[in-house]
């Protein structure tokens, strides 16, 4: 096969395994822990809002991809495992193996598909986010579109 082809099936095939990843979520918010004492410091919904440990909202993922903040005002993108800025400038992508890079191609950090560690480039553990989507969870921790406390 062409290499592009390769490319969009595998484009297509991990978005069909998020898509059942998603499916087992529960309509409960699930968990976003830190590294060093395990605490809560964030939820993700089902329905993509997104909340700090005081479950005051921070932002959302719509439908469509649009990635919105605090105040409902868009700041970014996802299309396909690609995350954009307002601009169009693609800022990141995802890697079918977990691994964020930011839009020159350098890696900043990892989502561990098995057990939901989230870790950067140099492998720090940055926290655990189990049972959510890949591309949520990389906007959260790597491309600062929400205003965490």
């Amino acid at each position: 096969m062409e290499e592009t082809t390769m490319k969009t099936l595998r484009i297509y095939l991990t978005m069909v395994m998020l898509a059942l990843a998603g499916m087992w979520m529960s309509g409960s918010a699930q968990v976003l822990r830190d590294a060093t004492n395990d605490n809560t410091v964030g939820r993700i919904s089902g329905n993509g809002m997104v909340r700090d440990s005081e479950m005051h909202s921070v932002g959302s993922f719509d439908a469509d991809g649009t990635v919105r903040n605090a105040s409902g005002t868009a700041v970014g993108k996802i299309v396909r495992l690609e995350i954009f800025d307002t601009a169009g400038t693609r800022v990141g992508y995802i890697n079918t193996d977990g691994t964020v890079r930011d839009g020159n191609s350098n890696k900043l950090g990892r989502v561990n598909l098995s057990d939901g560690k989230v870790t950067d480039a140099e492998n720090h553990i940055l926290g655990y986010a189990r049972g959510i989507r890949v591309d949520w969870i990389a906007c959260y921790y790597f491309f600062g579109f929400f205003d965490k406390k």
